[in-house]
């Protein structure tokens, strides 16, 4: 016999979780209890919100369910902020946190971190919360908690366990069989593939869902001759194809090119205001003859599509490879692909395209890395044009639910799940304020992050969407801490640059002679407040 919370620790690494991120606390001892004696490693963030920032991020870059233990009430309550981006971009986390006793819920005595009803606050981000009342209810709990991340639409889910039963004593379990995704419907497959191979113009709009079957995509889309319009959470699987379009489909240009399909195959994409209507005209790319492939059943009724198809996109498209034979398509889908790359590179704007020069210079020092972004301007230059060389590579809050904040502990995460690959956390001054003391975790952990902050002295994106509707700006100047005295409280090198190509990729060169975390501030003009 062991303790719930042992049970709890050894069901968790025979259900593969290998990392949790946690802040101890009175409501989480018990479930600690065998932490040590396993295999899992611990991470100490400096705020819940980071610790499950940081699943976040390590659930992208791992590909595995990032977990988080938390205390109940406030820590809990920090931890949302997270649990809200991961529902947004369908990252599967699973939060763990303490409540307190059985018998003591709902009451309102006044205890410690007491809430009147935790798991409804949960369930308005979780795609479930669960409570273990008993220890037998254990492994049930952790097979629905976990059931979402292999079948559907993943997120975030919660598991709760009440003070009095953390410590209750518990027979070990078997994991149950983890589910899979659905067989795709033959008959839908029969009328995608005749559809594409009767396709004269066809366009493939690749979303996140997608973003590991790059090869299977590329295969399809030289067969059909297809232009691949990638969103952001998709750019890289086509790195430098000339097939491929790496550009936001809010873009006129993209759209035209979507909209002049006869044919658009939709992969993995929630068809998301913010990716494909940032500017809310409340209008999406009118998209003729669609089949939309997407393993959640819910997503498939949100937009009308002719053939919608629910499955793994990645097995749904190795499907229609082996399938189709034939293809109608008028042999120009690599000019429609340049035209509709030249035409939105041209459209973002040049103060946009420098940042995205910016970008380039950062891929090609570091080639291979994986970008980590908060909302700041050369995140948004790279979500409306960006072409990254590695899949699931880009990724950011400035997208979806967009929390600030974001960047520094994502990092982190994304740096644990994958020590092999080099990570670049871009953050602004404004951004990065959020959660400066997370560093501190890279500098414990020997992490070699190259924390990358755009520092423009404020919020210029929002003082400048004031002075377009001629409100007076207010509140867009929070001053920024001197960003090299940041460094040297946390022991790391520092670098103070221009906003220019050659100098980030001299700065992020010098880097990788340096085995832990890194900051490199570029100074940027802030055009909206005058300030240099």
């Amino acid at each position: 016999m062991k303790s719930l919370g042992e049970a709890l620790v050894a069901q968790l690494e025979a259900r593969g979780v290998t990392c949790v991120f946690g802040i101890p606390g009175v409501h989480t001892v018990e479930m600690y209890r065998g932490l040590a004696q396993s295999n899992i490693r611990h991470i100490t963030p400096r705020h819940e919100q980071g610790a499950g920032f940081m699943a976040e991020g390590y659930a992208r870059a791992s590909g595995k369910p990032g977990v988080a233990f938390v205390i109940t009430g406030p820590g809990l309550a920090n931890t949302l902020t997270a649990m809200g981006q991961a529902r947004a971009d369908s990252v599967p986390m699973l939060v763990l946190s303490g409540v307190n006793t059985l018998g003591s819920l709902g009451k309102g005595w006044g205890h410690l971190h007491e809430l009147p009803d935790q798991r409804a606050m949960a369930r308005t981000v979780a795609l479930l919360s669960e409570r273990v009342e008993q220890p037998q209810d254990l492994s049930s709990a952790l097979d629905a908690a976990f059931t979402p991340f292999s079948q559907g639409r993943p997120g975030p889910t919660h598991i709760e366990i009440p003070l009095d039963v953390a410590g209750a004593a518990a027979m070990d379990t078997v994991p149950g069989s983890v589910p899979s995704h659905p067989e795709v419907a033959p008959e839908l497959l029969t009328r995608a593939v005749a559809l594409l191979e009767q396709a004269r113009q066809p366009v493939i709009v690749v979303g996140g869902g997608a973003r590991f079957s790059g090869s299977q995509i590329c295969k399809l889309a030289e067969h059909l001759d297809a232009p691949v319009v990638q969103t952001v959470n998709a750019r890289g699987i086509m790195f430098d194809h000339p097939l491929s379009v790496p550009a936001s489909p809010s873009l006129g240009a993209v759209r035209q090119l979507i909209e002049e399909a006869d044919v658009v195959l939709a992969l993995g994409t929630e068809l998301g205001q913010t990716d494909y209507d940032m500017n809310a005209t409340g209008e999406m790319p009118t998209m003729s003859c669609m089949i939309r492939v997407d393993c959640d059943a819910d997503q498939l009724t949100r937009h009308t599509a002719e053939v919608p198809i629910l499955g793994d996109a990645g097995q749904v498209v190795a499907a229609i490879n082996a399938a189709i034979r034939d293809s109608g398509h008028e042999g120009e889908g690599v000019a429609r692909a340049a035209k509709a790359r030249e035409a939105a590179f041209a459209e973002i704007g040049p103060e946009m395209r420098a940042l995205c020069a910016i970008l380039d210079k950062m891929r090609d020092t570091l080639p291979g890395s994986l970008m980590v972004g908060d909302s700041t301007y050369p995140i948004y230059a790279g979500n409306l044009y960006y072409d990254h060389d590695r899949a699931g590579g880009w990724f950011n809050a400035a997208t979806g639910f967009g929390a600030l904040g974001y960047g520094i502990p994502a990092a982190i995460g994304a740096a644990i799940a994958r020590p092999d690959v080099p990570v670049i956390c871009i953050a602004g001054d404004g951004g990065a304020q959020f959660s400066l003391p997370e560093m501190m975790v890279a500098v414990d952990e020997n992490l070699p992050i190259r924390f990358v902050i755009w520092n423009n002295f404020g919020y210029q994106e929002i003082a400048t969407s004031m002075q377009a509707v001629n409100v007076e700006v207010v509140g867009c100047d929070p001053t920024p801490p001197d960003f090299e005295y940041v460094a040297k409280s946390c022991g790391m090198p520092f670098w103070r640059i221009g906003p220019d190509p050659d100098a980030v990729a001299a700065a992020l060169a010098a880097t990788t002679d340096v085995a832990g975390p890194t900051l490199i501030e570029i100074r940027a003009p802030n055009v909206a407040h005058q300030i240099t």
